[in-house]
């Protein structure tokens, strides 16, 4: 092997000795914070949405194709509505869920353990009603008040959809008993196959108006849409309702559908959260609500929603950043697996810098004393054969001989050049204790 190439392998030897237990260091201080932070999050997800050909289901759909592209699972779970969805959440079966506001009532521990990631549309209360129905209460054939549905066959839906415990409300400040009515609690398709088929004369549920079975009834000839003159009484009567317009023709400009401006009485509809989802996954849901539902809608104008203004719950930390924060920086450019995991990491990365500078001061006196000692270990057996020459314990013919043995032992040892000068005064010392012995010798 040539001298030259020994030389470097020798000095990349001894630059790894020295400084290799120094880089093993922030490694395991990063595999540590990376086992401690989790900062990827989990490949799949489960969102709990609402019955088939709900504005619920809908959403889940988006917000299924939207996480796929980041590499993320979102299973859609099924469920009977708003109410339902809560319970899932609590039982921990669901992840996230879309849950309506005004139609639940909070227990102490979902304040601990739910997170709100904002409001993200309305849900009007839509009670659609047959003509030939009302004709026999009003022969205008209009409903506009509860009270007129007194002895009809109402459909409120599923006690897991909130709906029922909304209408109860509703029915009691118009001071009517239930039994008043004839209520149902069919699931929403069976519902509307019952009510086209003349079995039901009114049907109530909430619901976005991207719902499939909202846009299909207000198209419906012999149905129409309730109007609430009242809706700003209501509003006002209940928190958790809003006054909402139908505008005229929003339906169907050409056909001019609704034919009039409807006031409907409207909730907000949240996205909520286990506590112990992973922040990453709450932060990829915020944003991507952003895009799904920052759009005009019939009841609202664009950049209205998402919005963190009047939640029943807290506000995570990863929602509020992205709904009323820009885009950070690191997400401009790129990846999201890549920005997540150097945005969760970064402070770590800081303490692993401040903990290596000072000890990184450790190396280059470390490497000197592992290239010197190669030269100053010899030192001390040439002390040795000096001693004995001094003492005369060995006679000088053997003095000669460990000297050639010791300078052919050093001639071997390689040292970086910058260090080369102390190799060369040990030979030059091994030469001047050569000198020492008797002539002839």
């Amino acid at each position: 092997m040539p001298k030259a190439f020994r030389s470097a392998l020798l000095t990349l030897r001894d630059l790894l000795v020295s400084a290799g237990p120094l880089a093993l260091l922030p490694v395991l201080l990063l595999a540590l914070a990376y086992w401690w932070l989790q900062p990827t999050p989990p490949q799949t997800v489960v969102l709990a949405t609402g019955p088939a050909q709900s504005a619920y289901e809908e959403f889940g759909k988006r917000y299924q194709k939207a996480l796929a592209a980041n590499g993320i699972e979102v299973r859609l779970l099924p469920s009977e509505g708003s109410l339902h969805n809560l319970e899932l959440l609590r039982e921990g079966s669901a992840d996230l869920a879309f849950v309506q506001g005004g139609t639940a009532v909070l227990q102490p521990q979902d304040h601990e353990e739910l997170r709100s990631l904002g409001s993200l549309f309305v849900e009007p209360l839509w009670l659609f009603y047959r003509v030939q129905s009302a004709q026999r209460v009003s022969p205008s054939g209009r409903i506009d008040a509860l009270p007129q549905l007194r002895g009809m066959r109402v459909n409120v839906g599923t006690a897991g959809s909130g709906v029922p415990t909304l209408m109860d409300k509703l029915i009691e400040a118009n001071r009517m008993e239930s039994r008043a009515l004839k209520l149902s609690r069919l699931e929403q398709t069976p519902a509307t196959v019952a009510f086209l088929a003349g079995e039901l004369d009114a049907l109530v549920f909430a619901s976005a108006p991207e719902s499939p079975m909202v846009q299909m009834l207000l198209q419906t000839p012999g149905v129409r849409l309730m109007d609430f003159p009242q809706h700003e009484a209501y509003g006002r009567r209940f928190p958790f309702l809003s006054p909402v317009t139908l505008p005229r023709g929003v339906v169907d400009l050409a056909g001019n559908v609704p034919a009039t401006d409807v006031r409907l009485v409207a909730s907000t509809t949240a996205l909520l959260a286990r506590e112990d989802t992973h922040p990453a996954l709450l932060q990829l849901f915020a944003q991507n609500a952003q895009t799904l539902h920052g759009g005009a809608g019939w009841f609202h104008r664009a950049r209205e929603f998402p919005s963190t203004r009047h939640s029943e719950l807290a506000i995570a930390p990863e929602a509020d950043r992205a709904i009323n924060e820009p885009v950070p920086l690191l997400q401009r450019y790129l990846p999201f697996w890549m920005a997540n995991l150097i945005g969760r990491m970064w402070l770590v990365l800081g303490i692993v810098v401040a903990i290596m500078l000072p000890l990184s001061r450790i190396v280059p006196p470390l490497y000197q004393f592992r290239v010197r000692s190669r030269v100053f270990r010899w030192y001390g057996r040439l002390r040795v054969l000096e001693d004995d020459m001094a003492s005369g314990r060995l006679p000088p013919a053997e003095l000669a001989r460990a000297l050639d043995a010791l300078e052919a032992q050093v001639s071997q040892v390689i040292v970086p050049l910058a260090y080369a000068d102390e190799l060369y005064a040990l030979r030059n010392h091994i030469q001047l204790v050569r000198r020492k012995l008797a002539p002839g010798t």
